[in-house]
């Protein structure tokens, strides 16, 4: 069957609004599930677009929303649990009543995002919410054709990870860093939409897992430092043994705005490091993050000196 019409929950925030941006080119009429429209005013401009309000974890507004589709991508995850959002309703019952629904419906074609590392056995809640999500999505394997991207941590313009740290650097005189030799891969958000979309009418990646990650693996202490490079700034990093990156998340949790929590340093007891290859059959070479983070980190005055170094670089 030919895709035509393409669901997104997710697709507002910062991967959803890249694979939007190309589902969209790609010519797919897309709608993008929203619980508040406002969030998605950057997507109303894009011509095969609609945006939904629509609560999906109510199962029979989320059956309404979906009629009509030909194929169903589920981008919603959370870092940071809730009152009202706790790991397992998001990473777990949401996948297996959207799975459900999808069968009921008879639309076939799911793609999903789950997370590097994620395991039944996995240190942390987070980890193992993703994986029961893809549990649940595995007993719907003989009625739907699903496809499950298990991405390192992603970088882009309006990430939560890079910036975040870009800001922790301009206002405080040391860093304090938590699990300093946790291993990451960072993948570019351009990248992990670009497999999305590929694979949307791939029937070789029907019922496959990817594990998608960039060309290169730092420390924790390593990306922090190759952000201040790229900012031009120095702060003296301090790494905490695991005893005090636990007490400062605990800290962290009594925020009004969480930037880390102990099941996030829990989740860095396993390295977010890919055992595999990046999947040839994408046709990507997955940018590194020294090249890419500078469009968004580098400011104005900066920008000439920068664009001169690239140009060079390519040569």
């Amino acid at each position: 069957m030919q895709v035509k019409k393409i669901t997104v929950l997710g697709g507002s925030g910062f991967v959803g609004s890249s694979l939007v941006a190309k589902l969209d080119a790609a010519g797919y009429a897309i709608t993008v599930l929203t619980r508040r429209r406002e969030t998605a005013k950057h997507l109303f401009l894009l011509p095969n677009v609609s945006v939904l309000e629509c609560n999906v974890f109510d199962a029979q507004a989320l059956k309404n929303a979906l009629q009509g589709s030909d194929a169903v991508i589920n981008l919603i995850g959370i870092l940071h649990q809730s009152r009202g959002l706790s790991f397992d309703k998001v990473h777990h019952q949401l996948p297996a009543t959207l799975a459900k629904i999808c069968a009921e419906l008879g639309i076939k074609r799911v793609l999903h995002m789950s997370s590097l590392q994620a395991e039944k056995t996995a240190p942390s809640q987070y980890l193992r919410s993703k994986a029961a999500g893809e549990a649940a999505l595995a007993t719907y394997t003989q009625q739907l054709n699903i496809t499950i991207f298990k991405p390192s941590i992603i970088f882009g313009r309006g990430d939560s990870f890079v910036n975040l740290f870009a800001s922790l650097i301009k206002l405080l005189p040391v860093v304090l860093l938590a699990k300093p030799n946790a291993k990451f891969q960072p993948i570019w958000v351009e990248d992990v939409s670009s497999c999305f979309t590929a694979s949307v009418q791939n029937t070789a990646t029907y019922g496959q897992t990817y594990e998608l990650a960039g060309p290169k693996v730092y420390s924790f202490r390593a990306l922090v430092k190759q952000i201040m490079r790229t900012m031009g700034k120095q702060r003296p990093i301090i790494g905490l043994c695991d005893r005090l990156s636990y007490a400062q998340a605990f800290m962290m949790e009594l925020l009004p705005v969480k930037l880390m929590s102990r099941d996030n340093v829990r989740s860095m007891q396993v390295d977010s490091v890919s055992q595999t290859e990046f999947p040839a059959l994408f046709g990507i070479e997955p940018a590194p993050m020294e090249v890419i983070i500078p469009e968004y980190l580098v400011d104005a005055t900066q920008r000439g000196a920068y664009d001169r170094y690239r140009s060079f670089a390519a040569r």
